[in-house]
């Protein structure tokens, strides 16, 4: 039975794909950092789809947590198929007025992580020419949104090369760009989202399915919903001014007053 391994496992997009991922048989990997969460997840994926479910309790924003899963994933005694990069959070302030040391552990989770995790799990599945990677964005690369945009660009791109470097093989990278999803993600970041139409909002599930679709097929982008799809080609390919000027509407729209 093939192992895949999901960072941010216990919410949101990562709990959404360690369901999908457990129904279609995999042996799963959780790796979080809230022990009795994961403890949780691991024994309610077991029972329900009769799969094994690891648990690594490490804090990706530090060298030692990274380190603990690097070493998991090159186990070639227990190789891993499917790497999920997901682990991330938002910051709710303007860099003038952030905190440096968050900004760095901003910058340490969404992209410095999931290219080391990229890099250390790689070359096993060149090796026997199998395996996917699902790199977690969104459509926030595309608008300058702050530092978490700036990020998510990163995560993009470095998806997009990796997806051509590795065409004719059967190794599979693609990123997946959502919207505003339904997870705690902007509760944590304790973000301001009333006022936000209700047609934004995209269920973690159907992201999800879409996201492994998209990567089972290949392609390098998933952007899930028609109204996102929209969006980010406005983004992608709108006049830059315009789409800068936007962005940041968004994002302070989001932000608590006294962040501003």
């Amino acid at each position: 039975m093939s192992t895949a391994l999901i960072t941010g496992a216990t919410a949101g997009i990562g709990e959404a794909f360690t369901r999908l991922l457990a129904g279609k048989g995999f042996d799963l990997v959780l790796v979080a950092r809230d022990e009795a969460r994961l403890k949780d997840r691991a024994a309610t994926l077991a029972s329900k789809y009769g799969i094994k479910a690891e648990i690594l309790v490490a804090d990706l924003s530090i060298e030692s947590g990274v380190t603990k899963v690097i070493a998991r994933l090159t186990d070639s005694t227990k190789p891993i198929e499917v790497l999920i990069n997901n682990a991330g959070f938002g910051l709710n302030k303007s860099f003038l007025k952030s905190d440096l040391a968050a900004e760095t552990e901003l910058l340490d989770v969404l992209v410095r992580t999931p290219m080391q995790l990229s890099h250390s799990v790689l070359p096993q599945m060149v090796a026997r020419n199998s395996g996917t990677i699902i790199n977690v964005s969104s459509v926030a690369g595309w608008i300058a949104g702050g530092t978490y945009s700036a990020a998510k660009s990163y995560v993009t791109v470095f998806s997009e090369y990796l997806n051509t470097e590795l065409k004719g093989t059967n190794v599979k990278v693609s990123a997946l760009c959502p919207g505003f999803t339904h997870t705690e993600f902007h509760a944590r970041g304790k973000m301001k989202m009333d006022g936000l139409p209700s047609y934004l909002w995209l269920a973690a599930d159907r992201v999800v399915a879409d996201s492994w679709k998209a990567a089972e097929a290949g392609k390098p982008l998933c952007i899930p919903g028609v109204q996102y799809k929209i969006l980010s080609f406005i983004s992608r390919f709108g006049p830059r001014p315009l789409v800068r000027k936007q962005g940041m509407k968004v994002r302070r729209r989001q932000r608590p007053s006294e962040a501003r």
